[in-house]
């Protein structure tokens, strides 16, 4: 469907001032909590909606997110911020969806303009200054320090994203007192880097320098193991961030405390611990390595002699210390008064021996290039999401509740009692996990992305509204009927022209224009300047 002219607008101010203006939704009050909570957010990396058992998952086992499921309620129609990492973590900390937020995209910042430098691993490791991306301004408010300020000891072990060292956008001045993980995005294409961060500090590990992308050498067998010893190396990131997650959680069990567990897992590299990817090839058999030789121009993150079985076993590792930290929760009797949330940053991955095919990453949605991470289609926005907290959520319980990044903080203040900032756009979804009355609910849900060719959606009741390539000049906009179409195969926007109007006012509604350059999309400024 073309683009709209400029008359159309004037038609749509009735419908929009009653229906599309979240500054009239009504707000619906909640409950105030007795005693606080301890809150426990767990965000896996680009796993898709279709990996975990509960959701559809056959072939990867994860009992322990099962059994955080059958202990809690599973929600149906929950959303990512973003379909890539930095813009999606900035989203959910700050609540403010992608037509607000200071971050709309992945920017590999460089603070001396050094540009290639910075995804040189090697320098960055001799350089602090080359690590991280694109610092929030200072003054943010996040989750985590409304919590810290309702009396909350907070803690975030794994990927940071959204600053660098030598800003004041790191996890120990956005409200966390303990950090313990990767401050840079670029630096996690490894799980066995020579460094993570402790709080402000690099913390050494005895790894050897082996870069993303190293190849292997012509010559050697990809189908022997043995020529994949050089990526084996002893320290595996996940593991050493474990023990210092469990550490603050023993050491803060006296005391409410949020935790925000930003795992790496299942991000590429496809890199896992022996136990679990011998498991694996055990059940799945023999299969064809990932590979590329040196000198070679394809390839990406790591040679992988199985990918399927490394990439499970991620998975399942993941889940594996999840089940050790609620089995220590329940035995210090701390499990029936915490917020457990699990969930994921955005869709599957399509590269780098990732096959979201055969694992079926994406549920019920397509989840291949153009369908799933970087795209705004469901299998890239659209995640798992379980809440579990015994003393208020009922048990086995499932939700068609649509909710997305930016009504986590809402949620979370409501949780302990305290006001949510006036500039979030994310609306509490306390009432419906915790069966507390009346539900408020979006009119929509909105999302930009100026990246893979600059994109917007709306998610209107059962429509999907997708503009995608707008930096190349696209003026076509697809539109799906969800309920009869649920991996967005069959365009219909030429049936429904007032469907399609409506992107329109909800862009001039929610769109604010970026304060960062690269981010701007002209054919966005020209549809909110007409307003």
């Amino acid at each position: 469907m073309k683009l709209m002219p400029h008359i159309f607008y004037s038609l749509l101010g009735v419908f929009f001032m009653t229906s599309c203006n979240p500054k009239q939704k009504q707000e619906i009050p909640v409950k105030q909590v007795e005693s606080k909570p301890n809150i426990i957010y767990i965000l896996a990396d680009d796993l898709g909606y279709g990996e975990v058992g509960v959701y559809g998952q056959t072939k990867i086992e994860t009992p322990n997110i099962d059994n955080l499921a059958k202990d809690g309620m599973i929600f149906t129609q929950h959303y990512s911020g973003a379909p890539v990492c930095a813009p999606a973590r900035s989203v959910l900390l700050t609540g403010k969806h992608m037509g607000h937020s200071y971050i709309r995209g992945n920017d590999e910042w460089d603070s001396r303009g050094e540009k290639g430098d910075v995804w040189n691993y090697k320098k960055v490791i001799r350089d602090s200054t080359l690590e991280g991306q694109r610092p929030l301004p200072s003054e943010t408010i996040t989750i985590a320090k409304l919590l810290k300020e309702s009396g909350y000891k907070t803690g975030m072990i794994g990927k940071w994203g959204l600053g660098a060292p030598q800003t004041e956008s790191i996890p120990t001045k956005m409200g966390f007192d303990y950090f313990f993980g990767y401050n840079c995005q670029r630096q996690a294409h490894t799980y066995n880097p020579v460094h993570l961060y402790e709080n402000e500090k690099r913390y050494h590990l005895a790894n050897d320098t082996i870069s993303p992308r190293t190849a292997l050498k012509k010559g050697e067998d990809p189908f022997d193991i043995a020529s994949y010893k050089r990526y084996d190396q002893p320290i595996y990131s996940p593991t050493v961030s474990f023990e210092k997650l469990m550490k603050f959680v023993k050491e803060n069990k006296k005391e409410p405390f949020f935790l925000y567990w930003a795992s790496p897992i299942p991000h590429l590299p496809l890199q896992a611990p022996k136990k679990w990817v011998d498991y694996y090839v055990n059940k799945f058999g023999d299969e064809e390595p990932y590979y590329f030789f040196e000198g070679e121009k394809k390839g990406s993150y790591f040679p992988t002699r199985y990918p399927h079985a490394t990439y499970a076993a991620m998975v399942s590792y993941l889940d594996e210390n999840i089940g050790k930290l609620i089995d220590y929760l329940k035995k210090e009797g701390l499990y029936d008064n915490t917020l457990i949330v699990f969930t994921s940053d955005n869709g599957p991955s399509y590269i780098g021996g990732t096959d979201s095919p055969w694992f079926k990453s994406g549920g019920p949605f397509d989840s291949e290039y153009g369908k799933g991470k970087g795209f705004l289609h469901e299998g890239g926005i659209r995640v798992p999401m379980i809440a579990s907290w015994p003393k208020k959520i009922k048990k086995g319980t499932k939700t068609d509740h649509i909710s997305a990044f930016w009504d986590v903080m809402p949620t979370l203040t409501d949780v302990v009692g305290m006001d949510s900032p006036r500039s979030t756009d994310g609306i509490s979804f306390y009432n419906i996990m915790t069966n507390n009355g009346e539900q408020s609910t979006h009119p929509y849900l909105y999302w930009e992305y100026p990246e893979y060719g600059g994109q917007a959606a709306v998610r209107i009741d059962n429509w999907k509204i997708i503009w995608k390539d707008i930096k190349k000049g696209n003026k076509e906009i697809e539109l799906y009927n969800l309920n009869q179409d649920i991996e967005e195969r069959n365009d219909i926007a030429k049936n429904h022209p007032e469907v399609i109007e409506k992107l329109f006012k909800i862009i001039q509604n929610e769109h604010t224009t970026p304060q960062i350059e690269r981010f701007k999309m002209d054919a966005i400024e020209e549809v909110y300047n007409r307003k």
